[in-house]
């Protein structure tokens, strides 16, 4: 009967009941992503105040170097070399890194390396929790990375100090887990939003960073699209709604006898999209093995970025002026095709040895550089093929095709060029999935993972489906096993019958069982017929098994073995 009472509660009760709650959690998302957006805002004004700064004290005042620079207006202001030349700009470089490296080494050396991939690890790994400093703390060592003109970029600063905030103030008000994973994506999208005033392409990018295999976290969108919308209203109230990049007027027109040369820069992307992570991260493991202590090494990274700038000073900070001037068309030849790999070597050693600053804008310029060598050789137009060069290697090195797309036709308002955007970048995808079969690094974003299946943040739901087809098709008979959810399950410790020689059973491992302290490895060893362990439950925490996990007093472990092996781990093991 639909009205049935169970425990005083009819069942329309209790669906008014959940209905109300409902809609108080939507009510309570919605004013969480419009706080997230203002926040945002004002975090990427802070963040490039605090960016002008620095690079005015460190380049400008003792290097007396200043790059061209995109002004609020979107004119470009030239480059700067005052009467030292180029030759103290390897003095800053280095005590930038040098005075970062001892802010993030001493205080949180999880603020090391590039801001996004942290809050992408932070939401699969560790239930969305991000220590209190690491947002200020980032915010002061990028400014000082990227302001003495270390080669990064500022959204992955700006994006981890949102994300931050929304995981302080998760703490703050005892959010759960999955509210906190929800806060620190609409935090994250509300800082890309403000910095590259891109409120679409960042809403979907917050949501599509998270997983390398054309996967999403669709359920969060409408939160990152209202986050993303506010903080680009925010910062657009202090600078302006113009695009980051001012494109000339002849792109209006596409030409489709173009179109094979798009491809071809869709291929190319493919190709530098592939190498870009590798070199990346074989330069961060490089210097994980130098034998000196972790905070000197960003300032080598620094020290080799300046003399890299002796001759090429375009590698410096996020190069926004200079891929203003590659879309002009203002870049010869041969400084395209060497600003084309010294970058990706001035971006590993500056981000790779440690220093704090993001992967996004120097990827970019990567981008711009590769498009611009194409359209010089093939003597096509410099601008569209710049502006579809960023979107392609972007979205091949770091697997977020949809938004990268989106992200660079709103920052150079060039929307008449999706469609030839739309075939580099999806050649692009496709030629970096291809190339990387087999290599360690696929990924600019050491963290993501291929799909949810995969995530922890998802594994109970996985489990749950699973016990859900269980339910469904092995066990139609059985009104026991029709009655069993996942909880039950957890609470009974009533083995379930797969197959005739299997069974799925709850063990926990006791005070003084002699399991505490091994490794699932060890804990399976020495049985004919080994068990398999799904997941470990550890407090409220669930944790994906590997062979090196280690059991502790008191962990509930969900194991797949036959009725003999199951008999023997709780006579020899102390399973309860």
């Amino acid at each position: 009967m639909a009205d049935e009472h169970v425990n005083g509660q009819t069942a329309r009760e209790r669906r008014q009941l959940l209905l109300r709650f409902w809609h108080k959690v939507e009510l309570r998302r919605v004013l969480d992503a419009l706080m997230l957006g203002v926040v945002g805002g004002l975090a990427a004004q802070l963040f490039e105040w605090m960016l002008r700064v620095c690079a005015h004290l460190f380049l400008y005042d003792i290097a007396g170097y200043m790059a061209p620079l995109i002004s609020d207006t979107g004119w470009l202001q030239p480059e700067i070399i005052g009467r030292h030349g180029l030759w103290l700009i390897p003095l800053v470089t280095t005590l930038g890194g040098l005075i970062s490296g001892v802010l993030v080494f001493t205080f949180a050396p999880e603020a090391e390396g590039h801001g996004t991939d942290t809050v992408v690890k932070a939401f699969h790994q560790m239930r969305g929790k991000i220590r209190s400093r690491v947002a200020p703390l980032k915010l002061v060592a990028s400014a000082i990375t990227i302001g003495s003109g270390g080669s990064a970029g500022r959204e992955g600063p700006t994006a981890l100090i949102t994300a931050g905030t929304g995981a302080i103030y998760a703490n703050l008000f005892k959010r759960s887990d999955q509210e906190r994973r929800f806060l620190i994506v609409v935090g994250m999208a509300a800082g890309l939003s403000a910095v590259f005033r891109s409120p679409l392409g960042t809403a979907i990018f917050a949501i599509e960073v998270l997983y390398s295999g054309m996967e999403f976290e669709s359920r969060l969108l409408i939160y990152t699209l209202l986050s993303s919308v506010v903080a680009y209203a925010v910062n657009g109230f202090f600078i302006g709604m113009h695009p980051l990049f001012s494109v000339p007027a002849s792109v209006v027109e596409p030409n489709y006898h173009r179109y094979p040369w798009y491809a071809l820069l869709g291929i190319a992307g493919g190709v530098v999209g592939t190498v870009l992570p590798e070199v990346f991260y074989k330069v961060r493991d490089g210097f994980h093995r130098i034998p000196c202590p972790r905070i000197f090494k960003p300032a080598i990274g620094g020290l080799v970025v300046g003399l890299i700038a002796l001759e090429f000073p375009q590698v410096l900070g996020g190069g926004y002026g200079w891929m203003q001037m590659a879309i002009l068309g203002k870049l010869t030849l041969g400084v395209l095709a060497a600003l084309l790999g010294l970058k990706i070597i001035a971006l590993s050693f500056t981000v790779g040895s440690g220093g704090s600053g993001g992967v996004f804008a120097p990827s970019l310029f990567v981008g711009a550089m590769l498009g611009g060598l194409v359209a010089a050789v093939f003597h096509q137009p410099a601008a569209p093929f710049v502006i579809v060069g960023m979107a392609a290697l972007f979205a091949a090195a770091a697997r977020v095709p949809v938004a990268t797309l989106l992200m660079v036709c709103e920052m150079t308002g060039g929307y008449q060029l999706l469609v030839p955007a739309g075939l580099s970048v999806a050649l692009a995808f496709l030629a970096q999935n291809w190339l990387s079969q087999g290599l360690k690094y696929r990924s600019l974003y050491e963290a993501q993972v291929p799909t949810p299946a995969q995530s922890p943040a998802h594994y109970v739901e996985e489990l749950n489906a699973a016990f859900e087809l269980i339910r469904a098709h092995q066990f139609k008979q059985t009104a026991q096993v029709h009655e069993l959810d996942m909880a039950a399950l957890m609470q009974s410790g009533i083995p379930v019958t797969l197959s005739p020689g299997e069974q799925m059973f709850m063990g926990t491992v006791p005070k003084g069982s002699p399991l505490a302290g091994q490794t699932i490895a060890e804990v399976c060893a020495g049985y004919g017929d080994a068990p398999k362990v799904l997941a470990v439950f550890r407090g409220r925490e669930v944790l994906l098994p590997h062979d090196s996990t280690k059991l502790l007093e008191q962990d509930r472990a969900l194991l797949i073995s036959s009725p003999e092996t199951k008999e023997k781990m709780e006579q020899r093991l102390g399973i309860a």
